[in-house]
């Protein structure tokens, strides 16, 4: 064979200029990659739909959506990365004059390659709703922790609901007070009574002693006790009062730290199943390119050939 003037073979020349990298065939794989990983996950939603109900005993439990979730995750990485590492290496331009070494990294490198593709596609398209659902399961969570003592209060009737946005009617309330408490109607009295009992229980949960005083006189005028028997009736009622709020505040920072849980293995996992697409993608991109360096070109004379080539 004839050198060239720099000394090496023109076919070794010609291929060292050319590019490493088939970006046709790394975006075809992309794209495959991206649309199986869709269909899948929609399919996975609605089976995941289906298998759920409302009701109690009965449809899958939620350790049990929970494991099925992150098989199907793993099951669609493993297949949408496969078919689209399979896609790029079967496709890309098949080098001539290369060691083996440097065609099994070529190919491993498109598969990788158009799983990330793949991937960033992926994320624009449906990582942010999911992100969007799992954060706004933490926020609400930690809403919930901080406005449980409201929340709360605010849910002890009607009269609650009316006045829990004015803020400053506890104050004005006590501009008005006396030592024989006008007779007011319910709606005013037990206003009176809530705009009390959520100053108290956002102020430590301790109950003044003018407060005590004043809902007990408030008691004793509306069910004919004595001034005694309303207090111990005030303090029964801000006791369970207490309790309502403390079991409220707790059932919600469970519900915080289960929703954190919650975020934290599904980030864990989703890194695992995403690692395992990486993986198969690059090795079923070696797969296809052995396949694609396997195929054997028959060349003819046009000139001769009449009947088809089978």
């Amino acid at each position: 064979m004839n050198r060239s003037s720099d000394g090496f073979y023109p076919a070794l020349d010609d291929s060292s200029t050319l590019s490493g990298v088939s970006w046709g065939a790394i975006f075809a794989g992309a794209a495959a990659a991206a649309a199986l990983s869709l269909i899948l996950v929609l399919l996975g939603f609605g089976l995941g739909f289906s298998a759920v109900s409302p009701w109690a005993h009965e449809g899958v439990s939620a350790k049990g959506l929970g494991i099925s979730t992150i098989v199907w995750l793993a099951f669609t990485q493993i297949a949408a990365s496969g078919l689209g590492g399979y896609i790029a290496g079967r496709l890309r331009v098949k080098w001539a004059n290369l060691h083996g070494d440097e065609v099994y990294f070529r190919d491993t490198a498109h598969g990788f390659l158009a799983w990330c593709v793949a991937t960033l596609v992926t994320a624009v398209l449906v990582a942010g709703s999911v992100s969007s659902v799992v954060g706004g399961g933490v926020q609400a969570g930690a809403n919930m922790v901080g406005g449980a003592a409201t929340a709360a209060t605010q849910a002890m009737g009607t009269a609650a609901s009316n006045t829990s946005g004015d803020q400053y009617g506890y104050y004005i309330d006590s501009l008005f007070r006396d030592d024989r408490p006008a007779a007011v109607s319910d709606d005013a009295a037990r206003g009176t009574v809530t705009r009390i009992f959520v100053q108290s229980l956002s102020n430590g949960g301790q109950l003044a002693a003018e407060d005590r005083t004043y809902l007990a006189q408030l008691v004793a005028q509306r069910t004919n006790l004595t001034q005694a028997d309303a207090e111990r009736r005030v303090d029964e009622v801000y006791a369970r009062t207490q309790k309502a709020v403390a079991d409220a505040k707790l059932a919600a920072q469970q519900a915080a730290d289960t929703a954190a849980k919650v975020a934290a293995w599904t980030t864990l996992w989703m890194f695992v199943a995403l690692l395992i697409g990486a993986f198969f993608a690059s090795l079923a991109a070696t797969f296809g390119g052995r396949r694609r360096d396997a195929v054997v070109y028959l060349e003819t004379d046009t000139y001769v050939a009449t009947a088809p080539v089978r």
